[in-house]
């Protein structure tokens, strides 16, 4: 063999590896897009990437996840999904809100998207319907609207001397209409007046604990919302501050001094969220995976917060509490 066909057969063998290489698939891109606050989810992470690691995915080493937080500014979705779909991401975690996944739908109908959903996908366009969602989307609902009558018969049970409860609501939650509906007819039901107080910005939320007294509301209702939930600790002390029993919806208002709290595991539907997203990218399609709808839920009470209010929990609750925090 002459020496320079030597040197070429050479040179091929040693670029093989090297155009091996080049043509593998570059690690898949997440675009995780949320419009709730890191701070708040920062804790609720780990389980989506849980999740993921059920595909054998983790973050770092076989899959890069890039975080968008709008911090409870709504108006910031749009251009943050954008962002995503001019990087080309592989797929799009739509969470905390369902206007994050409204706006991903909007920006993109090929990228895949997992959302969290508090209100209902079928009936707003975002999937043609729970069992075959169709399109590029499915994810996992909260069941938000549909809690609020059970969370309004425990307060109930929990401050009996309430004839007048008062309900954040924020304007700008595309479920908030529901969730009027909702709660009205629990209120109507037990003979309880209903008083809603708007919250938009940072600065109501003083505003609203405030006219408590004049409303003469023996207890509150605080609804799953990330905008409220960016304020979790702010909104505990000023249940505290005011003496005002209060109700919420996600565990981890109790955990850090809430009275009472009633919904699905956030940390199990993000789990599901981030299982549904390792699916995707291993190959699966969002239209042939189900919206998933949790089918457990957590009572949660604050036993020293009960004390501090004077409040005295019934036998009824104890029984059916999954957690009591002393």
């Amino acid at each position: 063999m002459r020496r320079r066909d030597l040197i070429l057969g050479l040179g091929g063998a040693f670029a093989a590896p090297f155009v091996a290489r080049a043509q593998q698939k570059a690690m898949p891109v997440i675009g995780y897009l949320s419009g709730g606050s890191a701070s708040f989810y920062a804790p609720i992470l780990p389980a989506f990437r849980e999740g993921l690691r059920e595909s054998g995915y983790v973050e770092g080493q076989n899959v890069t996840i890039e975080y968008r937080w709008a911090e409870g500014d709504y108006d910031r979705l749009p251009g943050l999904a954008a962002e995503f779909v001019s990087r080309k991401v592989d797929l799009i975690a739509a969470t905390g809100g369902d206007l994050a996944s409204r706006a991903a739908k909007a920006a993109t109908s090929t990228i895949p998207v997992v959302f969290t959903a508090g209100g209902d996908p079928v009936a707003d366009g975002r999937v043609a319907s729970l069992a075959r969602p169709g399109g590029n989307l499915t994810g996992v609902s909260f069941l938000t609207s549909e809690l609020y009558p059970k969370r309004f018969q425990l307060l109930s049970e929990l401050v009996p001397q309430a004839r007048v409860i008062a309900l954040l609501m924020n304007p700008k939650q595309p479920t908030t209409e529901r969730m009027m509906r909702e709660v009205g007819a629990a209120a109507d039901a037990n003979g309880i007046q209903l008083k809603a107080l708007k919250v938009a910005e940072e600065a109501d939320f003083s505003a609203a604990f405030a006219s408590l007294e004049k409303l003469k509301a023996g207890a509150l209702v605080i609804p799953t919302d990330p905008f409220i939930d960016a304020h979790r600790d702010q909104l505990v002390m000023l249940a505290a501050r005011y003496a005002i029993p209060a109700m919420y919806g996600l565990r981890e208002f109790a955990a850090v001094g809430g009275l009472i709290s009633y919904g699905v595991s956030i940390a199990g539907v993000y789990r599901q969220a981030g299982a549904y997203a390792g699916k995707i990218l291993t190959g699966a399609k969002p239209a042939d995976l189900p919206v998933v709808q949790p089918t457990t839920f957590e009572l949660v009470i604050n036993l020293k917060t009960a004390k501090a209010l004077g409040l005295t929990v019934p036998q009824s609750i104890f029984a059916r509490a999954d957690e009591v925090i002393e």
